[in-house]
């Protein structure tokens, strides 16, 4: 078939192969009637056999294998490059399409030219609501997100607001950012925007690219009648470390990015070090913990 796909699904893997499996499993063309869609996987170097798997249990998918880990971000530029489609569906591989989510997206689309990117309805693996659709960050929320005053008062208004808590979550609404674990972009959106910026390895990544989408003039759409599932951390709980590392360093990333400029000396300087002190405290409190597991012979 030679006509171009509505629908190119980019699907990031880095030794998740069992999980891999299910999420293609799940963009079968059965389950989407409707839509011509092209699958394209990049492998960031796996050990796990993923690579195989997908060679020998789905010969139509589009394969890039990279010699090295590229990181989230580049990763989805590489694929992009050869994608095909109106649209790019960037699809985590621990996150798995509900039949006709990719067909709901593009509809509502195709009807709203003026939407550079779409996003689903997360669910968590028991049913419940994933957070996916939030406001942009502030400095009050990350306050009470790492540090003891989120225990301390878990129901503050800057968590809750941050999270879109209290909204209704059954309603397509415009947001300010969407979880990249599952978000359509339209293709000249994507170009205009030129991906994913490169220098956020992992995380933030995609608030980075809504931000500049709303600053190009695009809209940014929750959708819950497309529904996807999403296990969160299946790659990162495999190098839990240097994802604390990576989480903390695209944060400090994203604020000087973003929010330095517009905040006195003072906070430019204490929010990054507030960062890099979270995030090796983080690092040592593990490395403790498994010394003493190690110790105790667990």
């Amino acid at each position: 078939m030679n006509e171009k796909p509505d629908v190119s699904v980019i699907v990031v893997n880095w030794n998740t192969r069992d999980e891999l499996r299910e999420c293609l499993r799940s963009l079968h063309p059965s389950h989407h009637p409707g839509v011509q869609v092209e699958i394209i996987v990049v492998d960031n170097a796996s050990w796990d056999d993923s690579v195989a798997m997908v060679k020998r249990e789905f010969p139509e998918v589009k394969l890039i294998e990279n010699r090295l880990n590229e990181g989230f971000g580049k990763a989805h530029n590489r694929a992009a490059h050869i994608a095909q489609g109106r649209y790019l569906m960037l699809l985590n591989s621990d996150a798995q399409a509900h039949p006709g989510s990719l067909k709901a997206l593009v509809d509502y689309a195709d009807a709203h030219p003026d939407v550079g990117v779409i996003a689903p309805k997360v669910l968590n693996p028991d049913g419940s609501l994933q957070y996916s659709c939030r406001r942009f960050p502030v400095y009050e929320a990350g306050l009470f997100r790492n540090t003891f005053l989120g225990r301390l008062f878990p129901q503050n208004r800057f968590v809750r607001d941050y999270l879109m808590t209290d909204f209704d979550h059954a309603r397509t609404i415009e947001v300010d950012w969407v979880s990249g674990c599952a978000m359509m972009v339209r293709r000249e959106a994507w170009q205009q925007l030129s991906g994913f910026d490169e220098r956020f390895f992992m995380y933030c990544e995609d608030v980075d690219l809504c931000w500049r989408a709303h600053e190009a003039g695009w809209k940014v759409v929750y959708h819950p009648e497309a529904l996807v599932t999403h296990a969160i951390g299946r790659s990162s709980d495999k190098a839990v470390n240097a994802m604390i590392r990576q989480f903390h360093r695209s944060h400090r990333l994203f604020f000087q990015k973003h929010y330095a400029h517009r905040l006195p000396v003072w906070s430019r300087l204490l929010i990054p070090l507030g960062l890099w002190l979270r995030a090796n405290l983080l690092v040592v409190r593990n490395y403790l913990i498994a010394l003493r597991l190690k110790v105790l012979g667990r």
